[in-house]
């Protein structure tokens, strides 16, 4: 924003510069003109005619402040030229130009007795649009002629915004047009004059042109600059306020994290001491299970089961507390979660498949590991846990029977009313005693080994049974997207094949199809697993119809003629608005010679693109047209 705004002060300056100075000459090619000029006056006894330039300081525009831009964007680069009459002239100029140290300077060589063109209505873009031709005025017909001979003036269309000019490019095919500018410099290049008109492309505007030089209105463009300054300090201090703002929310947020912290630690505390107090009373209950050896069978049994209702009781307390600190912390991971999202940007697409990638080889693990888990449990559950507890329970239903057993046979030999009235029997309660301390013993010993319950067993295997599920629906839903992945790709990678190869044969047709017009035949090969291409070419005088496989077994004028109809054939398979070919006839017979220039004017004329021939030989076979210009250079002096 600050960078932006410095740019909209440097071109104020510079537009009050330009509007202090009050010339226009300097506009077009800067200080250097002057001396240009100077070094020119001085030597012009020189010249057959006085040179023109620059052309910028020759031409008006009829509307300066609407179509300047759109005018510097279409022929700014001739602005700076300089017209003469010869190559004498020419050569006077450029010495000139390096005396005043004016380098790169632009020189067209034009006829100043040739009237001004008169261009027929039907060579012009059929639009109701004006011209960059029309809008721009000048009292030297040669400046108007260079114009529409170099730049192609006649041919651009000014627009007044983007929507109306892709109307004019693209949807309306106006015959003749070459390009089509928006009043702010945007440019569309359109071929809706040649071929199919569906080649387009669009370029951005020249930014490096805020005001035209041709612009009639300094005050107004300064104006808008200052205009368009201040809204930028507008928006840079309403971001101020925004980043404020989110700097004070983020701090709210970090206090919101930090007392959420708090709560957690105080809960986790409280967490510890009711696990401490827990222990105690186990303990206590130990230590009075045994130093009571003399109580009944009937309170240990009670006093048991008071225990572990109390038992329940606090792992009840237990597991709500770490409810609430799983909750706790699923808020501080949110929290957290939404600090960072608003630090950080979204991850790409392909950030993501690495995370999707990582996340189920975690996932796989972690199902493996699970499956391990359960099955070790499963284990200890079936192997120790339950053989232990069903032979324990077995031996206290015997011991039971035996007791009940015992205390019948007792009370058939002698009644329990007959012992106590002798005063009771003292062997009874001290075997229920030892009985019931070895039965405390090995109930420490086996809680000693064994310290999960069976509800704790129960309930941890069924937590990772879900935990299993959870794992088996994401990776049976990563595989679906994989599989639908590779799908896609295969389709692809099938019609990339089929596009090749259609290519491969659509070379060979149209190599072919060049070749014919001498009554040569042919084929090329194309091997794209061997990265390889090869020419095969049938001669008619060969009498064994035989091909040759290596053009460097041909002449020169039919190995010529050969890479000749091999270009063709890779011009008609591309696009360019220009093409070149340089002394392609050296090495060919006069009739191979005009068959080849016969077939590039063709080809060159039904394409619709812009060729350029050089030859050293004679162009006068070449067919008039319209669209043929020839131009034959003086022989070289000695």
């Amino acid at each position: 924003m600050g960078l932006h705004v410095k740019s909209l002060e440097q071109q104020i300056h510079d537009l009050h510069e330009q509007y202090m100075k009050n010339t226009q000459v300097t506009a077009f090619g800067g200080s250097l003109v002057t001396s240009l000029l100077q070094a020119i006056e001085r030597h012009q006894h020189k010249f057959s005619s006085p040179p023109i330039g620059p052309i910028g300081t020759h031409v008006k525009l009829e509307h300066g402040d609407m179509w300047s831009i759109a005018v510097e964007n279409a022929v700014g680069r001739v602005l700076n030229a300089f017209i003469v009459t010869d190559h004498k002239d020419a050569r006077i100029l450029r010495a000139c130009a390096r005396e005043a140290n004016y380098n790169h300077l632009q020189i067209i060589i034009y006829d100043f007795s040739r009237p001004r063109l008169d261009i027929p209505r039907h060579m012009l873009p059929q639009t109701n649009h004006p011209t960059a031709f029309s809008v721009i005025h000048s009292d030297n017909p040669t400046v108007l002629n260079v114009l529409v001979d170099v730049a192609s003036a006649e041919r651009q269309v000014l627009v007044k915004d983007y929507d109306v000019g892709k109307t004019v490019a693209f949807d309306q095919r106006v015959s003749n047009l070459k390009e089509v500018y928006t009043s702010d410099g945007f440019k569309m290049y359109c071929r809706s004059g040649f071929s199919r008109g569906s080649a387009q492309t669009i370029l951005p505007p020249n930014k490096n042109f805020r005001a035209g030089r041709l612009c009639g209105s300094f005050d107004n463009e300064i104006k808008n600059l200052e205009r368009d300054a201040l809204e930028v300090k507008e928006r840079a201090q309403q971001g101020r306020g925004v980043k404020r703002a989110k700097e004070e929310e983020l701090r709210n947020l970090h206090s919101m994290l930090s007392s959420v912290k708090r709560r957690r630690i105080d809960v986790e505390r409280q967490s510890k001491k009711m696990e401490f107090e827990l222990a105690d009373v186990k303990k206590l209950l130990s230590s009075e299970v045994s130093s009571g050896p003399a109580s009944t069978v009937d309170e240990l049994h009670e006093d048991i089961s008071k225990v572990q209702n109390e038992i329940r009781e606090k792992e009840t307390l237990l597991e709500k507390l770490h409810q609430r600190v799983a909750e706790a912390g699923i808020k501080a991971k949110d929290l957290k979660v939404s600090f960072e999202n608003l630090c950080e940007s979204a991850k790409s697409e392909i950030d993501a498949l690495a995370e999707a990638e990582r996340e189920l080889m975690m996932i796989e693990k972690d199902l493996h590991a699970a499956e391990r888990e359960k099955k070790h449990y499963e284990e200890i559950m079936h192997k120790k846990v339950l053989s232990e507890l069903q032979n324990a329970k077995a031996e206290f239903q015997e011991l039971e029977r035996i007791c009940k057993e015992n205390n019948r046979k007792a009370s058939m030999i002698c009644p329990e009313d007959e012992i106590e009235a002798l005063g009771g029997c003292k062997e009874s309660p001290e075997q229920l005693s030892t009985l019931l301390g070895r039965a405390t013993q090995r109930l420490e010993r086996e809680s000693q080994r064994f310290p999960e319950s069976i509800d704790d067993l129960r309930m941890l295997c069924e937590k990772k049974e879900r935990k299993i599920s959870r794992k088996q629906q994401t990776y049976k839903a990563f595989r679906e997207k994989l599989e639908a992945c590779e799908v896609a790709l295969h389709f692809r990678w099938k019609k990339f094949q089929s596009n090749a190869n259609a290519l491969k044969r659509q070379l060979t047709w149209q190599f072919n199809g060049h070749l014919v017009k001498k009554g040569i035949s042919g084929k090329i090969k194309v091997s794209y697993e061997e990265q390889t291409l090869s020419v095969e070419v049938n001669m008619p005088q060969d009498a064994s119809s035989s091909s040759v496989c290596d053009t460097r077994g041909l002449s020169g004028g039919e190995r010529s003629f050969s890479t000749l109809c091999f270009a063709l054939a890779l011009h008609e398979m591309t696009e360019s608005p220009f093409r070149a070919m340089d002394e392609f006839d050296v090495f060919m017979d006069a009739v191979s010679r005009k068959i080849s220039l016969d077939a590039l004017v063709d080809f060159a004329l039904a394409q619709g693109s812009q060729w350029i021939f050089i030859t050293p030989h004679d162009i006068s076979m070449v067919k008039h047209d319209e669209r043929i210009k020839k131009q034959q250079m003086a022989a070289p002096r000695g």
